[in-house]
């Protein structure tokens, strides 16, 4: 990890070695430390500017914080895990480099308070973070519908063949998935956007302390209203959790869609090579790995999901060290997400689509069937009349081994006498440029609904 050299020290803290071992969190808290020293310095300027504590004593703070960020940065830190988590650390560091004036840094805050800040600016970054790794994939879906806007390939239900739709129409369904988690980050990031620094250890602070400044400086939009409440909530926790359990959900659909459709059975898109595996065994093979550890990790996001919650379901108020558990999984789920988002990115950018395969595909079978029992409503037969003639012709196409292309008139009339010559020139393009609905899958709806999804993707980066 970035900065972290270990450290065999004696304890400090008057712990049993084995009760330290136990509950220290450096090991994987050290991420915070951006976040840690941002709001120290803000606390610290507060503190100054209030009068709470020296002036100069507070420059010194802030210089002091400012050179221990750099050496984290420069590795050249050395994170002891007998001071058990990366507050003491850092403080404990500052107070060897300045002195006396170090130690007044925690006035008027509680490692509770403290922590919960740390959280939520955390929170608040990976928010941002997925955001773009969504519409970055967000934009290779809209490219390849774009370069693949005359395709034709069967629609699915129960993964079977149903209706034809237009391969553009398919990959922006996916487009759409994405886009309400970007609606579910963006709903958590609000949630996080609260400052609990102030709140002390559950019950506030007896120093007149500016909370909106501090606010302001780390970019909350607003600060807590109730002190226990404050140092107690993970909810936002909870929300990321959720919003990234339902994107891996998103992924995985997709990367489940792309494993199929590599197969021979499919055989619809070649995924590029450097981003497959070959067999210990079998030279022919190149196998989507990428795809199913994309679909594999979704478990494990659930899993971080399921934690949270069960962590946090018997907590009593206010603060208990129970909350220290928050962390190992959701900094997993930060990392699994946004390695996920940066992967399938590159899948998509590299997909070759086998274009004849999936019209032939659209083409075969039944999946017209729907479209002769719409030609028979326009004639004014009743649709349920007109899907149980249909149904009927289906199976007798069936029982003589024949397509629906290959049905003449004559065959038509055994089963409805509303069928007319036009019947026969029913095909794949034709049904789908019949469903020019909004939201359908017509081309001129998809060249629709990609120009305007085009125009909020800008909007969303400007």
């Amino acid at each position: 990890m970035t900065g972290k050299k270990r450290s065999e020290s004696p304890t400090a803290l008057g712990l049993d070695p084995l009760a330290l071992e136990y509950s220290a969190s450096v090991s994987y808290d050290w991420a915070l430390y951006p976040f840690d020293v941002k709001a120290s310095i803000a606390h610290a300027r507060m503190l100054g500017k209030q009068g709470i504590i020296p002036e100069e004593d507070a420059r010194a703070i802030m210089r002091g914080l400012e050179e221990i960020e750099g050496e984290i940065e420069a590795q050249a830190f050395e994170f002891r895990e007998d001071l058990e988590d990366i507050h003491l650390n850092i403080e404990m560091r500052l107070r060897e480099k300045i002195g006396d004036a170090g130690a007044r840094l925690h006035t008027a805050r509680s490692r509770n308070d403290q922590v919960a800040t740390d959280m939520r600016m955390f929170v608040k970054s990976a928010c941002s973070l997925v955001v773009d790794g969504l519409s970055v994939v967000q934009g290779k879906l809209l490219d390849l519908a774009e370069a693949n806007m005359g395709v034709v390939m069967p629609g699915y239900t129960h993964l079977q063949r149903a209706q034809p739709v237009l391969l553009a129409h398919h990959l922006m369904a996916y487009y759409e998935m994405l886009g309400r988690d970007i609606e579910r980050f963006s709903a958590c990031f609000v949630m996080a956007d609260v400052m609990p620094l102030g709140a002390g250890a559950l019950a506030g602070v007896p120093y007149p302390i500016d909370r909106a400044a501090v606010a302001a400086e780390l970019d909350f939009s607003g600060i807590s209203r109730n002190s226990i409440d404050a140092v107690s909530d993970r909810d936002f926790v909870v929300d990321f959790q959720y919003a990234s359990a339902m994107t891996m959900m998103h992924i995985s659909r997709m990367a489940e869609e792309l494993v199929l459709w590599s197969g021979e059975e499919f055989g619809f898109v070649r995924m590029p090579r450097s981003l497959t595996t070959g067999s210990s065994i079998m030279p022919q093979k190149r196998n989507p790995d990428m795809a199913e550890l994309a679909r594999g990790r979704t478990g494990r996001v659930y899993g971080h999901l399921m934690g949270a919650l069960t962590m946090l379901k018997s907590l009593p108020l206010a603060y208990n060290r129970d909350l220290q558990e928050d962390k190992p999984a959701l900094f997993d789920t930060v990392s699994v997400l946004t390695s996920t988002l940066e992967i399938l990115a590159a899948m998509l950018a590299g997909l070759e689509f086998d274009h004849t395969k999936m019209e032939a595909a659209a083409a075969g079978g039944y999946a017209l069937a729907t479209d002769l029992a719409d030609h028979l409503v326009r004639k004014g037969v009743p649709f349920r009349d007109a899907h149980q003639a249909v149904a009927e012709l289906v199976q007798y196409a069936e029982g003589q081994g024949k397509m629906l292309s290959e049905l003449t008139l004559g065959e038509y009339h055994r089963f409805s006498a509303m069928f007319d010559r036009t019947v026969l020139g029913i095909d794949a393009r034709k049904s789908i440029e019949s469903r020019s609905v909004p939201g359908g899958t017509a081309t001129q709806r998809v060249r629709a609904a990609i120009k305007e999804a085009r125009k909020e993707l800008k909007g969303r980066s400007s």
